[in-house]
């Protein structure tokens, strides 16, 4: 069958061909006439759009016929160059159309129901910000890019910065992509009212426009792709003399240009409109994930960790905003395949059959490792999230993991986590690899299988119909080569989406029931008959039967034993439990001071106005009534020094203290005040309470939990609580003479308080003023950070700039072999491109050799592909052992970095900081930069392999294509130059979002008290913003520079076809220039892969530069010097001697403990007083070596500990820590996490320390959970953990750092006695704010400025004139009694 001739005839392929044409004729002009002639406004938006649309699909039917048209019958006439011209016309139609009714939009948005958080904010904004220049660039600006000439130009001049990003334009912004989605939501579900609204309808909804304008760019991409081969066929006969006109040669030349043209423009819009798209569903979901958390219910919080919340938007939300650039990909391909088959059958006949059996095999043959590749995806994300979680919790609480010596045991715990994260990853690249091999190999199979049909169905093979197939072939062979990633994209998305969806659809805190917004009501707060529930469950209620009614200005004090259920009473009124029975209404504004303080990173004022505008003079009114000027005078930076997260450079009694300033600023009508005054010391505690509870709040309604008894007596009821239950409510004396649970609570005080011995010593008069000491109240270690000049604790954080050339690269290699693996992937891709341009050469040569049969012709044919292919398969495999060897190897050294860091790292490296890089920058490493690199490496290959023969066939084409290489080059240095830059600053605003995101998880119940969720919420949509600027200028900055190198392809390629065209015919065979043209159409292709993935890798590899920031810092001493290991049992006897012990917590800082020398004696109890940061903790972070001594020594039975390991000191010693800490398990492993002990003696313990029948109430006993930070313990359980840890471990020395604030007298006076028996032999130094903590020691020292001032017994100390002790004694005296004569004023009584 001749195939050439019927090509020529062209008729028989479409009977029907010209009807078509004169009919779409006709049905263009009449759609053009009713469209200009008809009011658009009658006809409605939707109308117009559609009707544009089919006018577009007939333009594109007449050009593809008229193109076909002038090549089958050599005819060139006025009509063929009308239809030709309307296509750009119906693009131009279709483009205002959709144009005019996106304004509409904006302009009717205004309108909606879901307004913007602040309606004027916006317009502000525009006015008064650099909007980027996309906003309001015209059609020719956004079609080449222009509008990013000036963002370029300055990125060239020097490196860019925060500064230098424009604002997103008002449609873009995450607050507007979210209350769209909002409004879609809305519709939806008023239209459905049983099922539930689809998430994913609604985005699909918001963003219709988009996808049909991004779809209409990709099918116009791929009809002009398509038009390549056609224009190839007709040249071939050209240059073999076969032309029908005199000029056609340069008429097709320019075609080609155009044609590429056309195409390089459709594909960058495409591209553009797609990751647009793509950025606005990461900032909608984002936003939304953001808000979903302010209202997540309690039980939600179990199944929802703060690390997997983090995952789902540094992660997640990531993954899912990268799959629209691929969705277009699936059927766009489907319909370049069935394109090509047409073409394929013009030039081979029924031997397309075959090429059709084999895509098709291909493609069943994916099938089932998609399936698989779910599978592993969701294993992987579910194994990240677990490891995620894990590093988190470490992170967060290093201090006491440090102090217990457990870095070790929670890193291999982490390790251990990864292991099985690397065994999913493993898998799933496994099959990426696996699927990258299926089908960069299909092209090689699909011309195997079609040339031997061809031989077996005896069609001639010719250079025109030959290298037709081959060019058609390489146009086809990228996209088919990206289905694996399509399918990798689709995956990871899908189960990014329903794990964002399982998440939005959690239970939400049904809290609008309980505040009102009502005033003048009698009772602000009224509790009838109520019980609550923290699991949602009637079963196992928290609290019963609770009544009560507050009047407004009353004041009243719970109390009760650890447990009790007092925060939870706090929680009630709050909103914070689910309400199982009886009634609970509020009315009026709420200021809440929880137990844990929470405080923001950022300013100490921005912290106290919590968003409230400020008045100076009430602004300081409330510092005077917090006792925080002194504070304040000497921070070097005021109310302006930055705090860090979670208040990392203030002590504890400065944290409260902020906290109570920012309640009382909001002049609130009811405060809730969880236990405040328990990290403070007993004179700033009087002070607090007589300025702050019976002075500024006066006249408000206070509900006070507290443990100090000396206060109770002010109050006008006192609720005592126990197991749940309010037992009593009564005033202070009625309390006394009727319930001797009372009694007994406040009889344990005084036992404590040992009056009679304190009345002897002390002569003490009513409202004696206490001898001030200067109560510097700073932390030491921060205030010598911040004293140094204009130096915040909290850095900027570091970024690199500029280009960084290799080094980021060769950090990658240098891991685990990776130069090895690399150059074994490259050189397996080299031998695969000689095998296919060998394959090419043979068929070009031979095509038309009478003395080459053609079965061998076809044999050797085969023999080359088949036997090159198996060099892709080596070549997938080394990516993935790479990529795993790599990113084990980097994480191993992060992981170590960051275990290893001293504690001065951690306090001033935000979280978010560290977790940005350990989510979602090595989410990139493990996933992403294995297989960027080696397609980056192949597609640049390529190329240079395609640019090679062109330059071989026609020399000539060197005149342009070297200009062209330099140029590329160029272009490519002038991008990298903004574009790296870009992705940096893309990474620290990334770092923002994650950071803001984990402190309003951590205060999300504060938040909630004093309704700040909407500022809250602005001020994450803002952040979102600010991460999506550069990430969207970056990739815009990727189209604009591709979109150049494309049209200079274009001109390599037409300059190609020219030089041919002005040559005599017969200068080349036609099978070579056949051969040069295929290659050169794919020229553009080829180098628009090789740069868009160079410029992809560039991006991520931002991403190991991150991790290496923080994988090379300096460490804190060895864990174990193995020359010089104490023995076994030390320290034996636990004396403790200090000598001349200096302190200072930077080289450049001044020192914060000024040569303390002293020593305790084995067995001793030892205690340490002073006031707020006169250095306490420092000395018990100098006896840990937390810090290290700048001078002097501390020497524990002879042992110099500065000449041990870290872990043989730390491990010998027991602490009880200031804040205690839980973690994520169960009660056992809180206890033991090692695994040292038997059950039998965790048991013993629990009894010991007042835990044992509150553990065996539970169903699973040790095994009942603990989730994060324990906050299903009370604060005083968790410090009884931390007791039991102690008591567990039965060291020679133990530390109480401030060990029993945050429990009742009782108790506390049970666990005094429990410690006075347990560790009767041991040294004990205690930290104490309690006086009565420390009588029974056997010596005091007293701590003043980092000096030592005295160190004696009690006793002694008691009768010294002028004594620190004597001093503190005399004011807790004061403040005891002080309250007590209050209770008798009848005002307060």
């Amino acid at each position: 069958m001749d195939v050439e001739r019927k090509v020529g005839k062209g008729r028989e392929f479409f009977p029907l061909h010209w009807w078509l044409v004169v009919f779409s004729q006709g049905f263009y002009c009449i759609e053009i006439g009713l469209i200009v002639s008809i009011r658009a406004k009658q006809l409605g938006e939707a109308f117009l759009k559609i009707w544009a649309g089919v006018a577009s699909v007939f333009a594109v039917f007449l050009f593809i016929s008229s193109v076909l048209g002038f090549l089958l019958e050599r005819m060139f006439s006025i009509r063929i160059a009308l239809d030709l011209l309307s296509l750009p016309g119906a693009i131009l139609l279709l483009f205002c159309v959709f144009k005019a009714s996106h304004e509409d939009y904006d302009a009717a948005g205004s309108g909606s129901f879901y307004e913007p958080l602040s309606s004027d904010s916006h317009a502000n904004l525009t006015l008064g910000l650099f909007v980027t220049p996309f906003a309001y660039a015209g059609f020719l600006s956004r079609m080449s890019f222009w509008w990013l000439n000036s963002l370029m130009k300055k990125g060239y001049e020097k490196p860019l910065d925060d500064k230098d990003m424009p604002h997103m334009g008002e449609m873009d912004r995450a607050e507007s992509q979210y209350f769209m989605f909002l409004e879609q939501l809305s519709r939806q579900s008023q239209n459905s009212d049983a099922t539930s609204p689809s998430f994913f309808w609604a985005i699909v909804s918001c963003h219709k426009n988009e996808i049909l304008v991004s779809g209409f760019f990709a099918l116009l991409k791929v009809l002009t792709l398509s038009a390549g081969p056609m224009l190839l066929n007709a040249f071939i006969k050209v240059s073999v003399g076969m032309g029908t006109f005199k000029y056609e040669g340069y008429v097709l030349a320019l075609g080609m240009f155009l044609v590429k043209f056309l195409e390089s423009l459709s594909q960058r819009q495409w591209h553009f409109c797609t990751r647009t798209l793509g950025l606005h569903v990461r900032s909608l979901l984002s936003a939304a994930v953001y808000q979903k958390q302010l209202r997540l219910s309690s039980s939600a919080k179990l199944i929802h960790s703060s690390g997997e919340i983090m995952n789902y938007i540094t992660v997640d939300a990531y993954r899912i905003g990268e799959f629209p650039v691929w969705f277009h990909q699936t059927w766009t391909t489907c319909l370049q395949l069935c394109i090509a088959l047409v073409i394929l059958y013009h030039a081979v006949g029924l031997a397309t059959i075959s090429s059709m059996v084999v895509i098709v095999i291909t493609v069943l043959c994916n099938a089932p490792v998609a399936k698989l590749q779910h599978k592993f995806q969701t294993g992987l994300m579910e194994a990240q999230d677990e490891r995620l979680k894990a590093m988190s919790e470490a992170l967060v609480n290093m201090k006491v993991l440090k102090l217990y010596a457990w870095e070790g045991h929670f890193k291999k715990v982490i390790e251990g986590l990864r292991e099985e994260e690397c065994k999913w990853l493993s898998a799933f690249q496994m099959q990426r690899a696996y699927n990258s091999f299926l089908f960069w190999s299909s092209p090689v199979v699909v011309s195997a299988a079609t040339f031997l049909t061809c031989y077996l169905m005896e069609i001639p093979l010719y250079p025109s119909n030959v290298f037709t197939f081959v060019a058609t072939l390489r146009l086809v062979q990228d996209p088919v080569r990206s289905i694996p990633d399509v399918i990798g994209a689709f995956i990871q998305a899908k189960v990014a989406f329903s794990r964002i969806v399982k998440f939005l659809d959690s239970e939400e805190l049904q809290n609008g029931n309980v505040r009102k917004r009502q005033s003048n009501v009698e009772n602000l707060i009224v509790i009838k008959s109520a019980s609550f529930s923290w699991e949602g469950n009637p079963s196992k209620l928290t609290l019963r039967n609770i009544n009560l009614e507050l009047k407004a200005g009353e004041k009243v004090a719970i109390c009760g034993e650890v447990g009790s259920g007092k925060s939870t009473l706090l929680a009630a009124i709050l909103g914070e439990i689910p309400n199982m029975e009886g009634m609970i209404e509020v009315y009026g504004k709420i200021a809440y001071v929880s137990q844990n303080a929470w405080i923001q990173t950022g300013t100490v004022q921005e912290n106290i106005l919590f968003g409230s505008a400020m008045n100076r003079q009430r602004y300081q009114e409330v510092l005077e009534r917090c006792s925080l000027v002194k504070d304040l005078e000497v921070l070097p930076f005021g109310d302006l020094t930055v705090i860090g997260e979670r208040g990392v450079n203030l002590s504890g009694g400065q944290k409260q203290r902020v906290q109570l300033a920012r309640a009382l600023y909001q002049d609130a009508e009811i405060y809730l005040l969880d236990d405040p005054f328990s990290a403070v010391d007993a004179h700033t505690a009087t002070s607090l309470f007589n300025d702050y509870v019976t002075g500024a709040l006066s006249s408000k309604t206070v509900l006070l939990v507290t443990h100090q008894v000396d206060f109770l007596p002010a109050f006008d009821s006192i609720l005592l609580m126990s197991e749940g239950e309010i037992l009593r409510a009564a005033p202070y004396h009625e309390l006394m003479l009727s319930s001797k649970e009372f009694q007994d609570l406040v009889n344990a005080h005084k036992d404590m308080a040992e009056v009679e011995t304190l009345e002897k010593v002390v002569s003490h008069k009513i409202g004696t003023s206490a001898r001030q000491i200067n109560d510097t109240s700073l932390n030491h270690q921060q205030k010598s950070l911040l004293s140094l000049g204009e130096d915040q604790l909290i850095k900027k954080e570091e970024k690199g700039t500029g280009d960084s050339c290799l080094k980021p690269y060769l950090q990658y290699l240098n891991q685990n072999k990776g130069f090895l693996y690399t150059s074994l992937a490259a050189l397996s891709h080299i031998i695969f491109i000689s095998g296919q341009i060998s394959q090419n050469s043979w068929m070009a040569a031979n095509v038309q050799n009478p003395q080459v049969s053609t079965l061998r012709l076809i044999t050797v044919y085969l023999v080359i592909g088949c036997s090159t292919a198996i060099f892709l398969l080596s070549r997938s495999v080394y990516v993935v052992v790479l990529g795993l060897q790599s990113s084990k190897s980097l994480f191993a050294q992060l992981l170590n970095s960051l275990f290893r860091a001293p504690m001065s790292f951690f306090d001033s490296t935000p979280l978010g900081r560290i977790l940005s890089r350990v989510s979602s920058d090595l989410s990139i490493v493990d996933l992403d930069v294995p297989f960027s690199l080696i397609f980056s490496i192949s597609a640049t290959l390529n190329a240079y392999s395609n640019l090679g023969i062109l330059a071989v066939v026609t020399w000539q084409v060197l005149f342009v294509s070297i200009p062209m290489v330099y140029l590329t080059i160029r272009l490519q240095a002038y991008y990298l130059a903004s574009a790296k830059e870009l992705m940096r600053i893309n990474g620290t605003t990334k770092s923002l979002v994650a950071n803001h995101l984990a402190e309003s998880v951590s205060g999300a119940v504060t938040i909630r008290a004093f309704q700040e969720e909407d500022r809250f919420f602005a001020k994450n949509l803002e952040l979102i913003d600010r991460n999506a600027s550069p990430f969207f200028h970056n990739f815009a900055a990727s189209e604009w520079l591709i979109q150049r190198l494309e049209t200079m392809g274009a001109v390599v390629l037409s300059t190609s076809a020219l030089v041919m065209a002005l040559l005599p015919p017969g200068t080349f065979t036609s099978g070579i220039v056949g051969m040069a043209l295929s290659y050169g159409f794919s020229l553009n292709m080829s180098l628009v892969f090789s740069i868009q993935n160079q410029s992809t890798l560039a991006n991520y590899i931002i991403s190991v530069e991150r991790l290496n920031q923080y994988m090379h810092m300096p460490s804190e001493a060895p864990e174990i010097v193995g020359g010089n290991r104490p023995p076994p049992n030390w320290p034996i006897l636990g004396k403790v001697e200090l000598r001349d012990l200096k302190i200072r917590y930077r080289a450049d800082a001044p020192l914060v403990l000024q040569g303390i020398s002293c020593t305790f004696e084995g067995g001793h109890k030892i205690g340490i007083v002073g006031r707020t940061g006169s250095g306490k903790t420092t000395l018990i972070g100098a006896l840990f070596r937390l810090v290290e001594p700048s001078g002097g020594k501390i020497i524990i039975d002879g042992l110099n500990i500065a000449t041990i390991g870290l872990h043989d000191l730390r491990s010998r010693f027991g602490i009880i820590p200031q804040d205690p800490t839980l973690f994520h398990g169960s009660v056992r492993y809180n206890l033991d996490p090692l695994g040292q002990y038997s059950d039998i003696k965790i048991w013993e313990v629990l009894e010991k320390c007042q835990l044992r029948e509150v553990v065996q109430e539970k169903e699973q006993g040790l095994d009942s959970l603990v989730v994060e930070d324990g906050s299903n313990w009370s604060m005083g359980q968790r410090q009884l953990f931390c007791l039991g840890r102690a008591l567990l471990r039965r060291s020679r020395i133990l530390v109480l750092d401030e060990a029993t604030a945050s429990i009742d007298n009782a108790t506390d006076a049970i666990l005094q006695k429990t410690i006075r028996t347990e560790f009767a032999d041991c040294t004990v130094i205690t930290v104490a704010h309690r006086i009565p903590t420390v009588m029974d020691c056997t010596k005091v020292v007293g701590i003043s400025d980092g000096k030592l001032v005295e160190y004696d017994s009690p006793m002694k100390l008691m009768k010294t004139e002028g004594s620190l002790f004597r001093e503190l004694v005399k004011e807790y005296w004061s403040h005891t009694t002080n309250v007590d004569m209050d209770s008798n004023d009848p005002e307060l009584s």
